[in-house]
């Protein structure tokens, strides 16, 4: 059923023409910056909205035109774009009433807010890209965006994470803009086809599949932060607290594990993957991350720091669901890119509140917080306890899914590593919580809560992603929920 092929390209305007009237207002126009942020991003959750209703229905957007013979820019709304738009639409208009009141008497703020809404049209762009192509153009988009956010403060310690942030991800864009030539001379097309396009490409020619499939996996594996290319994501932690939660719950390391996703399911098909043996080395990879983030988390004082190197683990945990290819591993990964985001997001604009209301930074510092804040601790509580993965959570039903993956692609040592990262999880998250509720702070003043300095703007949103966290994990099955929106995409990929 084929309809318009308009309302993908009005979702992906509602940002990307925002963001030069946003460079354009003077600082002094506050309120008219906050009415255009805010009205874009509640009229980009309707759209979307109404764009899931009729890809669920079966409404076909496809939305194209040739860029040399053979080669098409194009957009198109599928369910698994969907999934990503819908992440991304709610968390924007979510992080956007956090970024008004964070931002409420800071500089630069027409420069941060025009860049802020270029990159979530270029996270919009990559999601509905239908092809390697389209999808090249919005992820380098996307790098540099997110650029001037990361150095938005503009010290010398911001310079330098800006500097490294670049070299890591301009340097994935290139080895991803070569791995899709090469998929264009080699197939002839770089067009994403549900259950894959090179089936006839791997049986003449394992070797350069093979070949492909490393270049492809490793320019993502960057911004998707897999082990050895994960030192970015830890060092650019020092922009704002706004930005930090884009970059980890919605924007840049979404894009990556979002690519692994495309290539896996969509370029090389899940069946030809295995078949050509590239699926168990990423699977192993993606669990050296698991672990090994997780380990490096527990030795962060930093809270900010922490919280990145859990993310470096987290996001392994939907590249290890893809790579198992088996579908149920498959829901698991796919549920997990939704609950990641909440999860993480509650966490980043907790620690932001935390920094902004008590000045506390460090995990040493968080002595009865709890008490000082108890909104924004009950939040990153109901977070931390999610990504350890009690039920009914958020986080347990994306484990729950991905240990019963494991056991049907026959991989049990997938038990172990779950079982470990939640160990450890629970290593570095529940003395935070236990430093916040029941220890007083320290009598010379050292972390000591004094009166937080926050208004509604920056207290509801991680409390309303918290909610989140919740009915995600507790309506589960529930219609249009991520985890049924993903069985949906899951009997799509694999062709059930």
């Amino acid at each position: 059923m084929m309809d318009a092929p308009l309302l993908p390209l009005f979702i992906l305007l509602t940002s990307l023409l925002a963001a030069p009237v946003l460079f354009a207002l003077p600082e002094r126009a506050a309120k008219l910056r906050t009415a255009i942020n805010l009205g874009m991003a509640a009229l980009k959750v309707a759209l979307v909205a109404w764009l899931s209703l009729k890809v669920s229905e079966g409404v076909i957007y496809d939305l194209r035109f040739a860029v040399l013979p053979g080669l098409e820019f194009k957009l198109q709304a599928d369910p698994l774009a969907i999934l990503f738009i819908a992440l991304s639409a709610v968390l924007w208009l979510i992080t956007t009433v956090y970024s008004v009141g964070y931002l409420e008497h800071g500089p630069h703020r027409a420069r941060f807010f025009g860049f802020f809404s270029l990159c979530v049209a270029a996270t919009v762009g990559i999601a509905m890209s239908g092809n390697l192509f389209t999808f090249l153009v919005f992820y380098e988009l996307l790098t540099l965006a997110t650029y001037p956010l990361v150095i938005h403060r503009g010290n010398a310690e911001a310079l330098r994470a800006g500097r490294i942030y670049l070299i890591y991800t301009l340097a994935g864009g290139l080895v991803l803009m070569l791995g899709t030539l090469a998929l264009w001379v080699l197939a002839g097309s770089t067009d994403f086809v549900a259950g894959g396009m090179l089936a006839d490409l791997a049986a003449a020619n394992p070797l350069a599949a093979q070949l492909l499939f490393v270049v492809l996996i490793g320019a993502l594996g960057i911004k998707a932060a897999l082990v050895p290319f994960h030192a970015w994501l830890p060092i650019a932690m020092v922009a704002p607290a706004p930005v930090s939660a884009l970059l980890h719950a919605v924007a840049v390391v979404k894009a990556g594990a979002f690519g692994i996703m495309r290539v896996v399911y969509e370029v090389f098909g899940i069946d030809t993957a295995q078949a050509l043996g590239v699926t168990a080395p990423l699977a192993a990879l993606a669990a050296v991350t698991i672990l090994y983030g997780s380990l490096k988390a527990i030795t962060q004082d930093d809270i900010k720091k922490r919280l990145a190197y859990s993310t470096v683990s987290q996001v392994s945990y939907i590249t290890l669901g893809v790579a198992l290819a088996s579908p149920i591993a498959a829901v698991g990964a796919l549920a997990h890119l939704i609950h990641q985001g909440l999860m993480k997001i509650t966490m980043f604009m907790a620690a932001g509140n935390l920094a902004e209301g008590l000045g506390v930074k460090r995990v040493s510092q968080m002595n009865g917080v709890g008490r000082a804040m108890p909104g924004t601790m009950l939040a990153f509580t109901l977070a931390a306890l999610a990504m350890i993965g009690l039920p009914p959570l958020a986080g347990f039903v994306s484990k729950w899914y991905l240990a019963q993956g494991g056991l049907d692609a026959g991989h049990g040592w997938v038990i172990a590593v779950l079982l470990g990262s939640s160990l450890l999880n629970a290593v570095y998250f529940l003395p935070m919580l236990h430093r916040a509720w029941f220890r007083d702070a320290a009598p010379d003043g050292a972390g000591a809560p004094g009166h937080p300095r926050i208004g509604w703007m920056l207290a509801a949103p991680p409390v309303t992603t918290a909610v989140l966290v919740l009915v995600a994990g507790s309506f589960a099955s529930a219609p249009f929920s991520p985890l049924e929106w993903t069985r949906f995409i899951v009997a799509i990929e694999y062709q059930e």
